[in-house]
């Protein structure tokens, strides 16, 4: 028996399965425009793996989950997150995950969530502020994220993406140096999430989990802006989906 985990994210969707223990498949797609394509793409996807409806549970989770017709059940991303970083840190924590769409803060205890904090109301602390902000600098989030390393001096104080961007153009017209606004960009950000984490309580333990935690660069701001290390995973951009699967065994 499979057990799968589908986390559909606003920018990429994750998909993970364990035959048993053992964790046997993973993958990302792009979110494409539209969820019930992707959710039919990853559905080929699985069969051509050796995967399908009769030999599997699968849950969904994540912004798109409700367009996975073929899921058993459906389950919050917070839920997820939370078993998922449990899996790979195993200890209590609190996690961070900078989504596309939002910003998560989840306190795990035990193997549990017992609190979380979320910001959905604007996307000036989130991945997508991150890619808007690379694409006006020309660059790929690496690259954004590396350059950020060597500028210093500049901010940015808009709470609004729109209002952020007005800055980031009058900094380039300004003819500010690039590594000087790509080091803006990236503060104003792991402030807003230091703000976030420091709003939900204090933590002696971090996880970062989401399509940044590959990104070192930006982990390593992290840690320095809460001044406490932030640990990740080589598979916790995958939390959530393994999260999703770890669900599936108790359908």
């Amino acid at each position: 028996m499979y057990y799968v985990g589908i986390d559909m994210g606003s920018t990429a969707t994750k998909v993970v399965a364990f035959e048993g223990e053992e964790l046997k498949i993973k993958f990302s797609v792009p979110a494409g425009w539209n969820s019930v394509e992707t959710s039919e793409n990853i559905k080929n996807k699985l069969q051509q793996q050796g995967v399908n409806e009769e030999n599997s549970k699968i849950v969904a989770t994540g912004y798109g989950r409700i367009s996975v017709p073929y899921a058993h059940k459906t389950i919050t991303e917070i839920t997820c997150h939370g078993k998922g970083a449990n899996y790979l840190y195993k200890g209590d924590c609190t996690v961070i995950d900078v989504g596309g769409q939002d910003t998560k803060v989840i306190t795990v205890q035990k193997g549990m969530v017992t609190d979380f904090l979320m910001n959905d109301k604007c996307s000036a602390g989130t991945g997508r502020f991150l890619e808007i902000m690379a694409n006006k600098l020309g660059v790929d989030l690496e690259t954004l994220c590396r350059l950020s390393k060597e500028g210093s001096g500049v901010t940015i104080s808009s709470m609004c993406t729109v209002f952020a961007e007005s800055e980031v153009i009058s900094l380039v017209a300004k003819g500010k140096r690039r590594e000087d606004i790509a080091y803006a960009i990236v503060d104003s950000i792991v402030s807003k999430v230091k703000s976030l984490c420091y709003k939900h309580s204090s933590s002696e333990n971090y996880f970062f989990t989401g399509g940044l935690s590959g990104n070192k660069d930006f982990v390593d701001k992290l840690s320095e802006k809460l001044q406490k290390k932030v640990e990740t995973h080589p598979l916790a951009k995958y939390a959530g989906a393994i999260g999703a699967a770890l669900s599936a065994k108790k359908i």
